[in-house]
């Protein structure tokens, strides 16, 4: 039986990604988003309008999307409550953010530069798609705070091992372990991998652990 409800978020389940962007001073920020989609070389992106993320794509027109895979859970979810801007909104301090200036350092990740942009790919990633901005436009409802960021993605790095053999253009699936957050909790290969910082900042009630058959 189908029960009508009210879901806080509607993560049904959506990839993790990086976006490395440039700050003012030059420095490199590193953030972890979940609301992403690709249609051929374009893709859209859902962010805060606030976000350190967004300012700079804003200013700079210019980003790389760092996909991460279920290994990196640890390392993203020590970004999670963690924010560029200076000054924390106040919506970001209710969840317990905090203003952090270097994230690969606190995430222990290494920046590794990038062809055709200014931002670091991030080198524990399998996947870097460096990207412009096309275009950005405030998406949701009236007051929603969130804007919709098109980007163009124009070039794109993978791992070797993640390619079919003798392909130097196809991405063997069974190889390519995204990490995914569903419900602001982490999961890899179908199954929960590590406590989500995220999840408790916004309240989410903590479950009962799955015994595994």
């Amino acid at each position: 039986m189908h029960h009508v409800v009210e879901p806080r978020v509607l993560y049904f389940g959506t990839p993790v990604v990086l976006i490395s962007s440039s700050n003012e001073d030059g420095s490199a920020n590193l953030a972890p988003m979940s609301s992403a989609f690709w249609v051929g070389s374009s893709g859209m992106l859902g962010l805060d309008e606030t976000s350190q993320t967004t300012l700079n794509l804003a200013r700079t027109g210019e980003c790389v999307l760092n996909l991460a895979h279920a290994g990196l859970v640890a390392a993203v979810d020590r970004l999670a409550l963690l924010t560029g801007t200076p000054t924390v909104p106040d919506h970001k301090l209710r969840k317990g953010y905090r203003h952090e200036a270097d994230k690969f350092g606190a995430a222990g990740l290494t920046p590794l530069p990038s062809d055709k942009v200014a931002p670091p790919r991030v080198a524990e990633c399998l996947v870097h798609l460096e990207a412009v901005v096309n275009r950005m436009h405030p998406f949701g409802e009236p007051g929603s705070g969130v804007v919709a960021i098109d980007v163009q993605v124009v070039r794109v790095h993978v791992e070797q091992d993640l390619l079919m053999a003798g392909s130097n253009r196809y991405v063997d699936p069974d190889r390519w372990d995204p990490l995914i957050m569903k419900f602001l909790e982490f999961y890899g290969s179908g199954r929960n991998l590590h406590p989500s910082r995220l999840a408790e900042g916004w309240g989410v009630p903590r479950r009962a652990p799955v015994a595994e058959s």
